[in-house]
């Protein structure tokens, strides 16, 4: 048995099929490749990138170079979800993966970070601040490859405390791809963008 793995580890394309065969995570290589399909084309190679071991624990996959972090595909839900963000917002979003893993409930979640906010003890961006979500449908992505056929890009920035007083937004879109504002006078206010589905597929 020690021969036959030291064999596959020598065999670059050979470890990588039987890793996503014998896996329900995606390779590394694989998650990084389709957690950057969330951020634009001139951030992908310097993203930072988190996602998932073989035993399904929350890693570093990559180290980067720019503002930009991505968070890869969740291997337990069905489809394919990732996002990437402003890393001014780090902080925001890993209290809410911690407060998730303690077992915490939606709602739950976002009354303690707004309580943690309001006590100071959780710092929000004092500017704007980006996130970018990609997904696909689990007929149209491949988790072996990365591939994806049809996948939606959305976009939000984050703008605590905004209203649509303030912005001048409306609370809902009237339009395919209008821009608006949820959760306002909130830490969590931000600007929802949605486009025509055809206009973000095939990224």
């Amino acid at each position: 048995m020690n021969r036959l793995l030291l064999l596959i580890a020598a065999l670059p394309g050979l470890s990588t099929v039987l890793y996503a065969q014998n896996s329900v995570v995606p390779s590394p290589d694989v998650q990084v490749k389709t957690a950057v399909l969330a951020a634009p084309e001139d951030k992908r190679a310097g993203a930072t990138v988190y996602g998932y071991s073989p035993t399904n624990a929350f890693v570093l996959l990559r180290k980067g170079t720019n503002e930009l972090i991505c968070l890869a595909d969740d291997p337990r839900q069905k489809g394919l979800n990732v996002s990437c963000y402003h890393r001014d917002l780090e902080p925001f979003m890993e209290r809410g993966r911690v407060l998730k893993a303690e077992g915490k409930k939606p709602d739950e979640i976002l009354k303690i970070r707004e309580q943690e906010v309001k006590e100071k003890k959780l710092t929000m961006p004092a500017h704007p601040s980006s996130l970018y979500a990609y997904t696909a449908k689990e007929e149209e992505y491949t988790p072996a490859t990365g591939e994806v056929k049809n996948g939606y890009l959305r976009y939000v920035v984050y703008i605590p405390y905004a209203t649509a007083e303030s912005t001048g937004l409306p609370l809902k879109p009237e339009a395919p791809g209008m821009p608006w504002i949820m959760d306002p006078g909130t830490h969590r206010a931000h600007i929802m963008i949605n486009p025509p589905v055809s206009a973000t597929a095939n990224r």
